[in-house]
């Protein structure tokens, strides 16, 4: 295995001491051009790479920064990724992204090699598992920036990126109840987490809202997989009393809970009214389309970079509250539009 070429193998080769190549390497005005564009024209041929990790650490920074998702096979964390990638490139920083898989000790094993890696930063949506923050506090210690968004956990020291997930429910099964819906399913993810445990309150205070009764047997937890939709359109259809409204909280669980009622015959939304929740390209695809709430993932991956860069740089105080709340939006389509006054292609309400 051939070793990697070092300034002082270049120094060598051009009879030019190392210090010379090192200041050339670095664009450095001491060496003149006609010396730097031999330099680096050796360097290029010779296979010479720069070791930017151990000069980033003599600066005391690596612009790296940290990402932890709870899956990267999702809509969303793409979508919210990009956004993150987008910021961060125009800064000068890379992104180092892991996935938790769901799993407390995966997510603790993606910080540990977070924090060996020294990252500048850290950016995390947590798992169903996560209850504390323990395996966070060498960052938050060090006064590392450590920012939660969509899946967050309250840290007086953290700031949390969110959308109000109780108003968007809220929002969903008040719609649901304007077109008629008086039995309506609630499928949800986790409860441990704040995006599905406050949906459910918007879910229960719009029901209040409207004097509909509130059953547990109507509340259907899972993964809000694919194959968790097939499954609860399964528990639906062996209902005692099928229901005239299903609020999901994710789009794929949603759609595939939907192709799954009708292949038994349950017409969509004639029967069953559905809304979903993301606003992913799948809900445009399903026949009829699917009502959803707008969940911005690049913006919220945008102003995650933000704020962590305002950190990073010491005006953070630009940053007026621990909790920073994005704006959703409710968009209405086929899926939900049973009343024959509401049949308009599509709406939106913010």
């Amino acid at each position: 295995m051939e070793k990697d070429v070092t300034i002082y193998d270049i120094a060598r080769e051009l009879d030019l001491s190392p210090t010379t190549i090192s200041r050339a390497l670095n664009d450095h005005p001491a060496v003149n051009k006609k010396t730097k564009q031999r330099i680096n024209e050796a360097a290029e041929q010779m296979g010479y790479r720069s070791n930017l990790f151990a000069s980033n650490l003599r600066k005391q920074h690596t612009n790296t920064i940290g990402v932890i998702v709870p899956r990267l096979n999702s809509p969303f964390m793409s979508s919210v990724i990009a956004g993150m990638e987008k910021i961060a490139n125009e800064a000068g920083y890379n992104l180092i992204i892991s996935q938790s898989l769901e799993t407390l000790e995966k997510e603790k094993a993606n910080a540990k090699t977070m924090f060996d890696s020294r990252v500048d930063g850290l950016l995390v949506s947590l798992s169903y598992e996560t209850e504390n923050l323990d395996h966070f506090e060498s960052f938050i210690s060090r006064g590392i920036p450590l920012i939660f968004y969509d899946r967050v956990a309250e840290h007086n020291q953290c700031t949390s990126i969110v959308i109000d997930n109780l108003q968007a429910a809220h929002r969903a099964t008040t719609h649901l109840i304007e077109q008629g819906c008086t039995n309506i399913v609630h499928i949800t993810g986790n409860l441990k987490r704040n995006v599905y445990a406050d949906r459910l309150k918007g879910y229960k205070y719009a029901l209040i809202d409207h004097d509909l009764p509130f059953s547990e047997s109507n509340i259907i937890v899972n993964s809000l997989s694919e194959e968790a939709g097939e499954e609860a359109a399964k528990q639906i259809l062996k209902m005692k009393s099928l229901p005239d409204g299903i609020f999901v909280s994710n789009d794929t669980c949603a759609v595939s809970c939907i192709k799954a009622l009708k292949r038994e015959g349950i017409s969509v939304p004639k029967d069953i009214a559905v809304i979903g929740f993301n606003n992913d390209p799948i809900s445009r695809v399903i026949e009829p389309n699917l009502t959803t709430i707008n969940y911005p993932g690049y913006e919220m991956g945008e102003l995650a970079v933000k704020v962590l860069l305002l950190q990073l740089n010491g005006t953070s105080d630009n940053v007026s509250s621990n909790t920073v709340n994005l704006r959703s939006e409710l968009i209405i389509r086929e899926s939900s539009l049973r009343s024959k006054a509401s049949s308009k292609k599509q709406a939106v309400f913010v």
